[in-house]
């Protein structure tokens, strides 16, 4: 049998030397983002989401052996353990195959076949089902009859031994094995309208359903589910019923004893068992695919937004719209600290605008505000449209930007935010959330649930624990790509480093609040219950940019910190070279003396050395500087102003499985189809082309006020038609 580290090795397609290493680290207590970063070496430099990816695998094969070692020790307790069952066992490659093979021996609850072997029937469906001679089955049976069990007849006797023939069939692995890839192969997963004249819904398209099961979408699979639960379609997986009862004869009837009477069993098995038992499981197979598929999408989502570039260092205000209670807003400076609120009513009648365009006015004078950062809820146009005319009262340099306010309503009711802002209500805690996200989406986002973010798709149906634990992941190893000041990291942010849990997070912002802002990295051993293990695994991700020792302000491990100043005496240079920006060229100058040498000189591996010097030519650098500026507007653009062949700018803000949503700068996200996704040959998944945050190039295709849908293409349009539509 294949060992643990051979089939992880196999699967990831990774040397088992770097796979057996990675195990020993995490068994050891590591953290991935750590890992990731400060033990290339030891895997090959594998990334943050292989290294999940084999985390993962890694506690699925641990658990299959577990459940191995639990099936034959329950059937070896039986007395039934054979070599040949135990090898098969231990063959298995997936929990299901275990299970299938362990289903004959399982306790089961009171069965048809349970009573018919208290009745004495068992050496009847022996015979019966025995391969060799034909024999008589009423013949047969007419020894079996017994009037004080119930067995009044001869055929009394028969429906007894077909019950536990049938359920024989039912528990065989292979019988199972075979019938469930038929269905695979073979089966349509189908929905229609619970009742006979649905209204008009989302499920529409629902109504009158049906794909293979081999072809059936994700998206597809979790929107009839919920269809189901809400009682609006009826489901379920289909297969032409004789197609699967000639699978099922040619696998267990030929050279039967008596073949017709197992023949009638093999149907009544099918009909009575196997066909119910499979179609659920295959249903859930497929939901168990479409959530891990959704899961996946939703974190591929995250990433990106969470590492949206900061328009940082600047006076924001946060507006969350609203109707009747206001729209809420919020002044914060360069840092997030709140310097001024105002709650005003623009909706309420053009002489209330006027009146909120005066009090955001003094605001944006008073306290030097260059940007605005709208929520995307209810009001938001009427608030933008505001905004643009505040902006041309003001003018200068005066822009706003569109910002998602999903999860803004928990965070602002929230225990952290009472505790961040106890003297605000919930309202005004959500406006100055708007504004940090646009100054610093990370630090802001981390302290909302990520399923609360929105990006992904039936977020809300998927099984919650196993979302967290992938999400978690992202926030993860999105803090610690980009650092943490631990001079102003709140204990929600600390919270996602490597390495630190609730406990050592709250303890150092008390630490700082008693002795003041920190002055070096190992100053956070002096922190109660943070220990050398935890040092170790989080002190490469906190930054100190008010440390005397500049290596404090960039991702250079305190362990590496003798590698990297050999390194630069090697260069002829030293750390004050580094504090001054002036080692742009040390890329060439280590080239020049060899990487090789550079890295045996200072005892670390090339990756490590690769990482230093990158490192020491940007020291405290921000990795989100480096992506696209998110687009900022000072005028508005209404549904009624687009017309086909428009050509936008815009902001992806989800990719699905069907398409891409991008923010054109209306109310109203566009949808870009699979279909019309700018590549050369069409693509599987959407993602291959675009992440949320991209900045694009789109065309109005078509505009549905009433339905509020705007069809976009990211295919240049070849010629226009004279009536503007695409030719």
């Amino acid at each position: 049998m294949e060992s643990l580290i051979q089939t992880l090795a196999r699967e990831l397609g990774r040397e088992p030397t770097h796979v057996e290493n990675v195990v020993r680290l995490i068994d050891e207590g590591n953290t991935i983002p750590f890992i990731a970063r400060y033990r290339k070496e030891l895997h090959g430099a594998m990334d943050d989401t292989t290294l999940r990816t084999l985390a993962d695998r890694l506690q699925y094969l641990r658990s299959l052996d577990k459940r191995r070692e639990e099936v034959k020790a329950s059937i070896e307790g039986q007395g039934k353990l054979t070599e040949e069952l135990a090898a098969a066992i231990d063959a298995a490659a997936t929990l299901a195959e275990v299970e299938d093979l362990y289903l004959p021996y399982r306790p089961k609850r009171r069965t048809r076949a349970t009573v018919a072997r208290e009745k004495g029937l068992e050496p009847l469906a022996d015979a019966l089902f025995a391969k060799g001679s034909p024999v008589d089955p009423a013949a047969l049976a007419a020894d079996f009859i017994d009037p004080e069990k119930g067995l009044e007849t001869a055929e009394d006797a028969l429906q007894g031994a077909n019950d536990i023939i049938a359920e024989a069939i039912s528990d065989d692995a292979s019988v199972r094995k075979a019938l469930r890839e038929l269905y695979l192969r073979r089966g349509m997963l189908v929905s229609r309208a619970a009742e006979k004249d649905p209204d008009d819904s989302v499920y529409r398209l629902y109504y009158d359903f049906a794909s293979p099961v081999s072809r059936i979408q994700g998206h597809q699979v979790l929107a009839i589910n919920r269809g189901e639960r809400e009682g609006i379609l009826k489901a379920g997986v289909e297969l032409d019923g004789e197609m699967a009862k000639v699978a099922l004869r040619r696998q267990v009837v030929p050279g039967r004893a008596a073949m017709e009477f197992v023949r009638s069993a093999a149907d009544d098995a099918w009909d009575r068992l196997l066909e119910p038992s499979l179609e659920r499981e295959i249903r859930n197979a497929l939901t168990e695919e479409a959530d891990e598929g959704a899961i996946h999408n939703f974190a591929l989502n995250l990433k990106p937004l969470l590492m949206q570039p900061p328009v940082k260092g600047f006076v924001t205000m946060g507006l969350d719209p609203g109707y009747r209670n206001g729209c809420k807003g919020a002044v914060v400076d360069g840092t997030g600290k709140v310097l001024d609120t105002a709650v005003v009513y623009p909706t309420f009648s053009e002489k209330k605008k006027q009146e909120a365009i005066e009090v955001l006015s003094r605001l944006v004078k008073t306290h030097g505000v260059r940007h605005i950062a709208i929520g995307n809820g209810t009001a938001s146009r009427e608030t933008e449209q505001m905004t643009v005319e505040l902006i041309k009262k003001v003018g200068g340099e005066l822009s706003y930007m569109i910002v998602s306010e999903a999860g803004a309503s928990v965070y602002s009711a929230s225990k952290l935010a009472a505790e961040e802002f106890p003297d605000y209500d919930v309202n005004l805690r959500s406006a100055v959330s708007i504004a940090r996200r646009l100054q610093d989406p990370l630090a802001e986002l981390v302290k909302i649930d990520p399923k609360a973010i929105g990006v992904g798709q039936y977020q809300h149906d998927m099984p919650q624990a196993r979302l967290d634990e992938a999400l978690s992941g992202v926030v993860e190893d999105c803090v610690n790509a980009v650092g943490v000041d631990l001079n102003t990291a709140s204990p929600p942010l600390l919270l996602r480093v490597s390495g630190l849990n609730n406990t050592p997070a709250k303890n150092i912002v008390k630490y700082r609040e008693e002795n003041g802002a920190f002055t070096t990295r190992r100053q956070l051993l002096k922190v109660p219950k943070l220990g050398p293990k935890a040092f170790e695994q989080c002190a490469g991700f906190l930054r100190v940019p008010e440390s005397k020792n500049v290596l404090d302000n960039t991702a250079v491990h305190p362990e590496s910190y003798a590698a990297a100043e050999k390194l630069l005496s090697l260069c002829g240079c030293d750390l004050s070279s580094v504090r001054a920006g002036a080692l742009s060229d040390l890329r060439d100058r280590v080239s020049a003396y060899g990487e090789s040498a550079a890295a045996e000189a200072c005892g670390v591996g090339l990756p490590t050395l690769r990482d230093v010097v990158e490192e020491l030519m940007k020291p405290g650098r921000d990795p989100r500087d480096e992506l696209p500026k998110p687009i900022l507007r000072t005028d508005v653009l209404e549904m009624k102003d687009l017309k086909p062949g428009m050509e936008l700018t815009g902001t992806v803000r989800n990719v699905i499985d069907f398409g891409v949503f991008v923010d054109i700068g209306v109310h109203q996200d566009g949808l870009v189809h699979i279909s019309q996704l700018n590549t050369p040959r069409r693509v599987s998944h959407p993602s291959q082309v675009c992440a949320v945050g991209d900045v694009v190039t789109v065309w109005v295709r078509e505009v549905d006020e009433k339905k509020k849908r705007i069809s976009l293409t990211m295919k240049k349009p070849k010629d226009q038609a004279p009536s503007g539509g695409i030719a």
